[in-house]
């Protein structure tokens, strides 16, 4: 039977002495961010988790049991399957006190994970807000879905970084992947008129760092803010050996609500309507691959003054949250369709929101595109259709409305402090033409 890597745990939603999350009276008896670090080898599907006890630990009965257990299989007798297992996993009790052998020399640092958890505490703290509540096990954090929903529809969403991560690596700058990390979850529930509610991370590495993991940590919690959500939990597993030095992933899971009679699908779009973009803060999270084949091909210099900062800061910009202003523009006019502009650019995200007999026109002259695309282009001499398909080029989020309440929706996204522009309309599709054309 294949082994579960072994791994540190240090679950950010467990023991409840170690941080509060209550708003109830002040009582320090919390769920969420702040849990002890606990060892724990998993492997997680749902809800439900299972432990494996550390090889070089003598096993409690739930170890034991749950050994027989794993390695049994039909027509096998238990006890003999037991024994192999044992003899696989060298559970000595026997050892001499001079070898005995700690997690620490493994290359996990128990100490380190809860060094992290103390860290990490007062950002975590910052992104309360109404709905958390206390839990009675500490093995989840609970929430509790807002009272102003009749009929409330929760929408979840998960993401990572991918490899702009190999980027934040290089420049040694990991204080904006974790606010990516919130904005491609939330931005994408965001799409169903969904509200974020809350907000779970997890983050892998090799040997945990704790001022690196702090940082992140702390991006995470700057995203969450943005968004409105509380970071109500998360994981960190140190896992020697699965990672190289000094580098880490990340995913994310968000979880919001929408009332069921304000759900956003798509569904009412039609011939005329307009298509407004909400302007982006550079490449956001998609692309990346492309992007540092062309700074390597290129020779370019990450440090090299670009467009008012370094190249390497412009290509490291957080992606932009579009939570709260189009969230409040939805309290003035309704909104169609949106759509958030990832992976797969503009001609793929789009017509994931449209009708099949409809088609987005988008007019590249509608809208700036921002210098670091023109870089992009120039520098990695990418095709235009691809540049399109790959790269957002200054559009993150589209908004269709209706032509009539295109004037007001742009005003009232403006009003929230975003770049809008009209840059195309939906018309009749033609035959089994691609549903997005830029022209």
């Amino acid at each position: 039977m294949p082994s579960v890597p072994e791994s540190q745990g240090t679950s950010r939603a467990r023991a409840q002495s170690r941080y509060s999350v209550s708003q109830h009276g002040g009582q320090q008896n919390g769920v969420g961010i702040g849990a002890k670090s606990i060892e724990q080898p998993s492997r997680s599907r749902g809800s439900k988790q299972i432990t494996r006890q550390n090889a070089q630990e003598k096993p409690s009965a739930f170890g034991v049991k749950f050994a027989a257990l794993r390695t049994t299989r039909p027509g096998c007798n238990p006890a003999a399957t037991l024994s192999r297992r044992t003899r696989q996993l060298n559970l000595k009790t026997d050892l001499p006190a001079s070898n005995s052998m700690s997690y620490r020399d493994a290359g996990v640092d128990i100490d380190a994970g809860d060094q992290l958890v103390e860290n990490i505490k007062p950002f975590a703290k910052r992104t309360l807000r109404d709905g958390v509540l206390a839990g009675i096990g500490g093995f989840g954090a609970l929430f509790e879905v807002p009272k102003k929903y009749k009929e409330p529809v929760l929408v979840s969403g998960t993401d990572g970084v991918g490899t702009k991560l190999k980027l934040a690596f290089h420049l040694n700058r990991h204080d904006t992947v974790g606010i990516d990390l919130v904005a491609m979850s939330v931005n994408d529930i965001l799409v169903q008129g969904a509200e974020p509610l809350f907000f779970l991370d997890y983050f892998a590495c090799g040997k945990l760092d704790v001022a690196t993991a702090t940082q992140v940590v702390k991006g995470i919690a700057a995203g969450c803010e943005l968004a409105g959500c509380a970071l109500i939990g998360g994981e960190t597993a140190e896992m020697p050996g699965m990672y190289p030095p000094g580098e880490y992933d990340l995913a994310g899971f968000a979880v919001g609500a929408v009332e069921k009679s304000r759900i956003i699908d798509g569904a009412d779009i039609v011939p005329g309507d307009a298509i407004l973009g909400l302007g982006s803060s550079g490449a956001h999270s998609n692309g990346y691959s492309l992007i540092r084949k062309i700074v390597d091909t290129s020779g370019a210099d990450l440090s090299s003054a670009f467009d008012g900062r370094t190249l390497g800061e412009a290509l490291l910009a957080p992606t932009r949250i579009y939570v709260k202003p189009v969230l409040a523009a939805l309290q003035e006019i309704p909104i169609k369709g949106l759509a958030h502009i990832t992976g797969g650019g503009l001609v793929e995200n789009v017509p994931r929101v449209l009708p099949q007999n409809v088609c987005a026109e988008l007019k590249k002259s509608a809208w700036p595109q921002p210098p670091l695309f023109d870089w992009l282009q120039k520098n990695g001499n990418v095709a235009e259709a691809e540049m399109h398909r790959v790269f957002n080029c200054g559009i993150g989020m589209v908004a269709i409305v209706a032509a009539a309440h295109a004037v007001r929706a742009i005003e009232a996204l403006r009003r929230q402090g975003e770049a809008v522009y009209r840059i195309g309309e939906v018309r009749s599709r033609r035959g089994d033409e691609a549903q997005t054309v830029v022209i």
